[in-house]
């Protein structure tokens, strides 16, 4: 497999036009890719179809074994892989290595679900053998977002291949090689026969197509709230299921008996990886009154410490966002914060696309990077006085995806949580948390809820079906 080359994963080019792969931190051109039209989703929707109905009748250790080699593969170019990550997506390469690992492991639990037990057997008010079996939905929809490429196309893949589908990959077009082509060349690489893993970068007008396709009839979509709320409604009308794992402004409550050197780590890791650019990301520190002010002062100090910078070519703590897009919504965010009010404490400044990690104290609800997921390496402080207060804080706004509560009290730290809901909670640790083995998902406008992980993913790509057998035809009144 040849990483350095995209082209060499696309043999045969799609019609939607070509995209030079940009690497965020230098705009160099790293490549090219061609993107899809609307006919290649049909294309590669009758193809797949034909193709997964062999593959469902493929005897599940051979699926499995298809799923641990690709695991094995993202060890084995690792190294290449590493090298796209940080170029493509500004990964740091220590979160490049985070992606690769999950990847592995996702694809080895994917490996061990083909052979979860896929049914029931039920009783029966009749003199039959009743009993359920789970089946493959068919072809499966996966689009992916640009933040962590890899994760977050492979979460969904794995399982839904695992489990005797074929699949449609729609990785965003900024990072179609780590989000899209390295996962084709790696299947196929593995072993996957032809015709069940299709990669389709394009943006919006892709999507759009994926979802209508008549033998697409579920989608998994990662990506922001507005978007899901568009590919959630084109699908309800087309009565297709989507599982959507969206947005989310996720908090981090730091109780008055907290250890504040420990908290603060928690607080730099939850709003400054990966440049904020994570769905999880703790996009609001709640603070009680009695360490509020040595806490910014503490998280500020820490942020003015990072460094920032090229992670290819330099050691450092956070790269480049992903574009000048998201980079203007951040330097608004920020400017109109402080306009209403909110304290710099810390960063608000950018070269280039290289954003310094930000601390904004005295918010409260107007502040708008308090209010809303920024998406950057922000983080707004606010302080409360009582755990009523907290719980009210934390639990207000329209997310519920992640939660972390720092305290000494574990005890009191779970009680807390279960006030707040969110789809994940953790006690003393922040928001940004992620295992193979582990249910994902948000609720509210952060989705509709665990959707990927163990037996989650039995039930995203697969149908329960009702089967009864008789040893004679049943007699009926007529």
């Amino acid at each position: 497999m040849n990483l350095l080359d995209p082209k060499t994963w696309q043999p045969t080019p799609l019609l939607g036009g070509e995209r030079e792969v940009v690497e965020p931190a230098t705009g160099e051109s790293l490549g090219v890719v061609s993107l899809a039209a609307d006919g290649d989703v049909g294309a590669a929707a009758r193809c797949a179809a034909a193709a997964q109905s062999a593959w469902a009748r493929t005897p599940h250790f051979v699926r499995a074994a298809v799923l641990r080699r690709a695991g094995d593969l993202f060890a084995h170019h690792a190294d290449e892989l590493r090298a796209w990550l940080i170029r493509e997506s500004g990964s740091v390469p220590g979160k490049a290595d985070f992606e690769l690992h999950v990847a592995a492991q996702e694809c080895y639990e994917a490996a061990a679900l083909a052979s979860r037990p896929l049914g029931e057997v039920l009783p029966s008010e009749q003199p039959r053998l009743s009993y359920t079996r789970r089946v493959p939905v068919g072809v499966t929809a996966v689009i992916a977002p640009f933040n962590a490429p890899l994760i977050l196309s492979i979460r969904s893949v794995a399982p839904a291949l695992a489990l005797g589908n074929a699949v449609l990959l729609k990785p965003d077009p900024r990072t179609a090689v780590c989000g899209g082509l390295a996962l084709g060349a790696v299947f196929a690489e593995a072993g996957l026969p032809e015709g069940l893993l299709h990669v389709l970068p394009g943006g919006a007008g892709t999507g759009q197509a994926l979802v209508a396709d008549p033998l697409v009839p579920v989608i998994s979509f990662t990506g922001s709230t507005a978007a899901g709320r568009r590919v959630g409604e084109a699908a309800g009308r087309r009565l297709k299921r989507a599982h959507l794992e969206l947005g989310g402004n996720s908090a981090l409550v730091v109780l008055a008996d907290a250890d504040i050197e420990g908290a603060i780590a928690q607080a730099t890791w939850g709003s400054f990886f990966h440049q904020g650019q994570i769905c999880m990301t703790t996009g609001r520190h709640l603070v009680h009154a009695s360490l509020y002010e040595e806490y910014v002062e503490r998280l500020a100090a820490k942020a003015d410490a990072l460094a920032v910078g090229d992670p290819y070519r330099e050691q450092v703590h956070l790269g480049p966002v992903i574009d000048r897009a998201q980079l203007a919504k951040i330097k608004d965010l920020v400017a109109s914060s402080t306009a209403r009010g909110a304290r710099l404490a810390a960063g608000g400044t950018h070269q280039d696309l290289f954003h310094r990690p930000t601390v904004l104290a005295d918010v409260d609800d107007h502040t708008p990077a308090y209010a809303e997921e920024v998406f950057g390496p922000v983080a707004p402080v606010r302080p409360f006085a009582t755990l009523d207060e907290a719980a009210v804080l934390a639990a207000a706004g329209p997310y519920g995806l992640s939660l972390g509560i720092v305290t000494r009290d574990t005890a009191l730290g779970l009680e807390l949580a279960d006030r707040i809901p969110t789809g994940i909670a953790h006690i003393n640790d922040q928001t940004v948390n992620d295992e193979a083995v582990a249910p994902f998902g948000g609720i509210a406008a952060s989705g509709t809820g665990a959707r990927f992980g163990g037996s989650a993913n039995l039930e995203a790509f697969t149908e329960l079906r009702w089967t009864t057998v008789r040893r004679e035809p049943a007699d009926h009144p007529f």
